[in-house]
């Protein structure tokens, strides 16, 4: 804790930023490896499984609070990320994870945290049995749980693109949005595809504990969409240059929390610290807006021209400031643009100054990608999937980390919106192109990894 030396003004700048511009620690997520954990029986499986996280997760929860409390700063999540579940599970001869899933469900209920994430496959060049029956029981895993997450990663940079995984799992969007329609879809709020997932991200829906990393392990996701505002907005007439100073010496403020938290908490629950994720994650609250940001910058409402790059000039001050304050920098490190959890996105959308079109070219520059975006809820799977290669390949040709959250609400269309409540939000339904992907979907096969793959 020696490295970690804050001044008393550092201290008291904490103090107004907690208090006027929503600043907080987004998540705590505890990493834990579930490989020893596999048994030729599910269900004993399963129970090996709860019984290591209850282990080693049973003071998490309360080590965030006593963290909160001595140093005066929100933590709004603590999680838990396990170990991809299809590797897990597939030593036994079941065809259907759902069992596992409500074992997940059980421990988190018991150690207090709001999501488990980790019912997940890696299929980026190709499917073993458990990923097919990991991939299978996707739906009623989310349907019949309240706190897992599941997610899929489709490809990579290095292996191309699955597009047999892409066609399925338009499908199985489509299937977990009709098993929770009562719930507005809300299942597919709780499933991301991925194309180069990172085996060390703190943040929900796609957090996994990767192979690589060790038994147990703490990272941390900073926060501060209102910090980065707020700092903005005194300086209203600085050119792009200030601009990038002001947000780089914020995020280094920010990020700089979000290290002595995490520091902390793994020397008060004896488990090694990870890394810092420096995204900016905004809620639906006023003033916790990365859309607010870009708009301050100078855009009359996110989506207009030149979103795209005010975003990619935040996105890199972000991660410029927030590498020089701390040792270990990891995860996703960028700025988010969920559309239901943002209030400037949700306004920009109802509006039809964002479009979907837009938003994808966003990702380019972004974290992650598509997110939370809500869509008819008659889109075809085909066209889901046709949504999942185009942000795939995104990803794969910049060598980046990109992703899809698409939500299509049953029973709903365009002009329409769904509540989803807390930090998921609001989100109007955003309209999708109608002409058909579907002979495209169904060629089969991988899209071979692009030239870029090719720099050992």
């Amino acid at each position: 804790m020696s490295r970690l030396h804050f001044q008393p003004e550092e201290i008291l700048e904490t103090i107004r930023m907690v208090q006027m511009e929503n600043l907080d620690i987004r998540t705590i997520t505890m990493g834990i490896s579930l490989r020893d954990c596999a048994d030729a029986d599910l269900e004993t499986s399963a129970t090996l499984a709860y019984d290591k996280i209850c282990r080693l997760a049973a003071r998490l929860v309360k080590v965030g609070e006593e963290i909160e409390r001595d140093y005066g700063v929100p933590i709004i999540n603590k999680r838990i990320s396990v170990t991809p579940i299809a590797m897990v599970a597939e030593r036994s001869d079941a065809d259907d994870y759902t069992l596992m899933a409500t074992y997940l469900d059980r421990a988190a209920r018991e150690v207090g945290v709001n999501f488990i994430g980790g019912f997940s496959a890696l299929v980026q060049k190709g499917y073993t049995r458990g990923d097919r029956a990991l991939i299978a029981s996707i739906p009623e895993a989310l349907a019949s749980t309240r706190r897992v997450c599941a997610s899929v990663n489709v490809a990579t940079t290095k292996a191309g693109i699955n597009m047999d995984a892409v066609a399925q799992m338009g499908r199985v969007i489509k299937q977990a949005a009709e098993k929770t329609a009562a719930e507005g879809g809300i299942g597919c709020a709780k499933l991301v595809v991925f194309c180069n997932a990172v085996e060390d991200n703190p943040f929900m829906a796609g957090a996994f504990h990767g192979v690589g990393e060790p038994e147990c392990v703490i990272n941390v996701g900073v926060s501060g969409p209102g910090v980065v505002l707020r700092a903005i907005e005194q300086q209203p007439d600085a050119d792009f240059g200030e601009l990038a100073s002001i947000i780089k010496r914020t995020a280094f403020k920010v990020t700089r929390m979000g290290e002595l938290a995490g520091r902390v908490a793994s020397e008060k629950l004896g488990v090694p610290f990870g890394i810092v994720d420096l995204s900016l994650a905004p809620t639906p609250a006023q003033g916790d807006s990365v859309a607010r940001i870009l708009e301050e910058m100078g855009l009359e409402r996110v989506g207009t021209h030149g979103s795209t790059a005010a975003l990619a000039m935040l996105n890199d001050a972000v991660k410029k400031g927030g590498a020089m304050a701390s040792t270990q920098v990891g995860g996703l490190s960028g700025a988010f643009i969920p559309v239901s959890e943002d209030i400037g996105m949700i306004e920009a959308a109802e509006l039809g100054v964002l479009s979907f079109d837009k938003l994808e070219a966003m990702t380019c520059v972004c974290s992650v990608g598509l997110d939370m975006i809500a869509i008819p809820g008659d889109t075809s799977a085909e066209t889901i999937s046709g949504i999942i290669a185009d942000e795939a390949a995104i990803g794969m040709i910049n060598r980046k980390t990109t992703a899809v959250r698409v939500i299509p609400v049953p029973g709903k269309s365009v002009g329409d919106s769904v509540e989803f409540g807390g930090l998921l939000g609001r989100a109007p339904i955003m309209p999708v192109n109608t002409m058909s992907c579907a002979r495209f979907i169904t060629r089969g096969g991988r899209i071979p990894a692009p030239l870029q793959a090719l720099n050992n």
